[in-house]
């Protein structure tokens, strides 16, 4: 397919792991495709082992922030640099399949959807496999995804020429969420899945949850701020997207040997 995708990586002290995030791109089958790397004022040598890269790839773009901005801002300026018939985003730490974008652009063609996303494999800090799969949800709806995120970001596309560009809603966490249900309720129709991973998430001890109930905040954000609902609305959704998330959600991960 001749379409342009643009993927939009953000940044923030991303040495260890950014050359395999950006070669992840440079290896896809699709290759018609611009890159935009957004960094978040890192302080390590990320910016150094990104310039390697741009001076070879002119479909490479670096967009510099003087001070930490954070994840929403930083992705929304990607976002409004942005010229691609599709949208799609890459953490600075996270690792795509070489046939992820092929794969999604045909299966989004064939089946007239405007968002897509997969399943992806778990992944630690040395890139090893940690034998954990999260499986997709084959047909997701705006009602679904209100009681819990089920798109891993860095296997989500959307269609740009048919719903616009789509920004995140200035949260310090979940905002990626928020842009998926942004997504599927301007489109008017489910997001639909490819079974087979497409990607590696890199689980890291850094952002494991012993911070699992300070997010708890954030996702009641996302529906008083992010949504606008009401207090009381925003907690019964809370109470939702808590069983939601302890007791149907925990059903997407599957336990595998295999890539």
């Amino acid at each position: 397919m001749k379409v342009l995708v643009s993927i939009i990586m953000p940044m923030f002290n991303s040495e260890a792991y950014i050359s395999e995030a950006i070669n992840s791109v440079i290896n896809q089958t699709h290759i018609n495709w611009e890159l935009w790397l957004i960094d978040d004022a890192s302080t390590d040598k990320t910016l150094e082992i990104v310039q390697s890269f741009l001076n070879v790839h002119t479909n490479i773009y670096l967009i510099k922030n003087d001070t930490n901005l954070g994840a929403a801002i930083t992705r929304n300026k990607g976002i409004e640099a942005a010229k691609g018939d599709y949208i799609a985003f890459l953490d600075g730490d996270d690792v795509w399949k070489p046939e992820k974008l092929e794969k999604q652009l045909a299966f989004m063609e064939a089946n007239y959807c405007d968002v897509c996303f997969s399943s992806y494999n778990l992944i630690n800090e040395k890139g090893e496999l940690l034998n954990k799969t999260i499986k997709a949800l084959p047909t997701l709806t705006y009602k679904k995804l209100l009681k819990s995120n089920y798109v891993g970001n860095l296997t989500g596309i959307y269609n740009a020429k048919t719903l616009g560009k789509i920004t995140s809603y200035n949260l310090r966490k979940r905002q990626d969420w928020l842009l998926w249900l942004t997504a599927i309720k301007k489109s008017g129709k489910p997001a639909k899945s490819i079974q087979e991973s497409l990607a590696y998430y890199r689980v890291r001890e850094a952002s494991m949850s012993s911070n699992k109930f300070n997010l708890i905040k954030y996702n009641y954000w996302v529906y008083r701020k992010g949504l606008g609902f009401s207090t009381i609305k925003s907690m019964y959704y809370m109470f939702l997207f808590l069983f939601e998330h302890f007791f149907i959600k925990s059903k997407q991960t599957v336990i595998t040997n295999k890539i």
